[in-house]
């Protein structure tokens, strides 16, 4: 019988406050803070070039998958490459998937092969 992890609630998120993205631009992440301080989900990328980021990882604790986290990650990511004038390298399986959920002229644009 497999073992599942308990649902965690989201604190302010379940009472309907918006799920709030923070990008920090000296560690190249995006993250949401979960449960207070002590959860985090998070999205790394790197910069492959003067103006190319490669989006590599979305990660997000089991027991808060499911709640659209990971989208909001992922937009806050391509709006970041939009709004810089960036080109992007998708990595990232998840973002792949938004992007083919979310095909905006202003993505698709922006993405390298």
């Amino acid at each position: 019988m497999a073992h599942s992890a308990p649902a965690v609630p989201l604190g302010a998120l379940e009472q309907g406050c918006p799920i709030r993205v923070e990008h920090d631009r000296r560690r190249r992440q995006f993250t949401v803070r979960l449960n207070g301080c002590h959860d985090r989900a998070v999205l790394l990328y790197e910069y492959v070039g003067k103006r190319i980021v490669d989006l590599q990882h979305t990660e997000v604790p089991d027991t808060y998958r499911g709640r659209g986290i990971a989208k909001h990650l992922a937009k806050a990511a391509l709006d970041f490459v939009v709004e810089e004038d960036l080109k992007a390298h998708l990595t990232c399986w998840y973002i792949q998937k938004y992007v083919k959920e979310n095909p905006l002229p202003q993505y698709l644009e922006r993405l390298q092969p």
